[in-house]
C-alpha cells in the first residue's frame, strides 16, 4: 500500500509495519493507525501516523543508552495488548530534536509498547521518579560508554 509520510514522501509500505494503538498516543488520542519504519539514521525509527501526513514520531529503543531502564507496567496493561512474556515486546521512546541546536532527548516516562506478534501497542506512563520526559540521549550515552 501507498502511504504519505512526513519524511519520505508517498511509500510504498508493508501491512506488517502497521501498528495499531486504539487509545492512540498523548496528544493524539484520535489518531490509532501508524507505521513502523526505518530510519536513514539508526538507531532511530520513525512512527508514521497513517491519517495525518505531518503526525510522525522518531523513536529509539531506551535501552541502547540506558541499560538499567526498568518498565513498572502492570500484567493488566500489558494484557490490553496481549503481551504475557516480555520477549513479545518492542519498547520505544519518543525522541525530540529540538531546533535550536539543544540535546536530543528522549521521553522515558512514557514509553510505547509494542506487541511484536499482533502489532498492536499503547503508550505507558511510568511513576517512577528516575524517568523523565526529557533524557539527553547524547550524555547518557557517553555516561555508559557508548557514545
Amino acid at each position: 500500500m501507498k502511504v504519505a509520510t512526513k519524511a519520505y514522501g508517498l511509500i510504498d509500505v508493508d501491512e506488517r509495519q502497521k501498528i495499531v494503538f486504539s487509545q492512540g498516543l498523548f496528544g493524539f488520542e484520535t489518531l490509532h493507525d501508524y507505521l513502523l519504519l526505518d530510519s536513514e539514521r539508526q538507531p532511530f525509527y520513525w512512527l508514521q501516523s497513517m491519517g495525518v501526513e505531518q503526525v510522525a514520531f522518531v523513536l529509539v529503543n531506551p535501552f541502547l543508552f540506558r541499560p538499567d531502564y526498568e518498565l513498572n507496567i502492570s500484567n493488566e496493561e500489558l494484557a490490553e495488548i496481549g503481551i504475557t512474556s516480555p520477549e513479545k515486546a518492542l519498547v520505544f521512546s519518543i525522541v525530540t530534536i529540538p531546533p535550536d541546536g539543544s540535546p536530543m532527548t528522549a521521553n522515558l516516562q512514557g514509553p510505547l509498547i509494542i506487541n511484536r506478534d499482533t502489532r498492536t501497542g499503547k503508550q505507558a506512563v511510568l511513576s517512577d521518579a528516575r524517568w523523565k520526559t526529557k533524557h539527553d540521549i547524547m550524555a547518557e550515552l557517553a555516561a555508559t560508554g557508548n557514545g
